[in-house]
């Protein structure tokens, strides 16, 4: 069984330290996630890909307390099911941006605590390959859930 990103060019993979591909524009150094062939903030044609950081902040959060509905295809269901986490990661000088939040509860939580990039199972596809993705985990325990999806 093959571990194979949810998308090509979203974040570095295979990498033991991923990081998250946004553009940035070489007239405005403005940053996008995913990277844009346009800059939003200028206009400009000149973005190119650039790593962004892999630590920040937890700027807002919220709880999904359902299933997933389609389109979406994760299998965030448990039996029985708990709540999952999203936040709003501000990524310093650089951007804010959605994440699926892992390694936390909710008693856990707070506005402005240090995040950190991991990698997840997302799901496995029909071949059996496992689809990975991004998600952010609190500072201090995001290198053990780095390899959640060895699971």
């Amino acid at each position: 069984m093959a571990q194979v990103p949810v998308a090509e060019g979203l974040f570095t993979w295979p990498s033991d330290e991923p990081s998250l591909i946004g553009g940035c524009c070489a007239d405005c150094a403005a940053y996008t996630f995913p990277v844009r062939s346009g800059c939003p903030s200028c206009g400009s044609t000149r973005v190119s890909a650039s790593p962004l950081a892999r630590e920040g902040t937890l700027w807002t959060w919220t709880s999904q307390g359902f299933p997933p509905k389609p389109p979406f295809s994760g299998t965030f269901a448990s039996d029985p099911f708990e709540p999952w986490f999203v936040g709003l990661i501000e990524l310093p000088g650089q951007l804010r941006l959605e994440s699926i939040l892992t390694g936390c509860t909710l008693a856990s939580l707070r506005i402005g605590m240090p995040m950190r990039l991991t990698t997840m199972r997302l799901r496995v596809a029909s071949d059996g390959d496992e689809v990975i993705t991004f998600a952010f985990a609190p500072a201090s325990s995001a290198s053990e859930r780095n390899d959640d999806h060895d699971a």
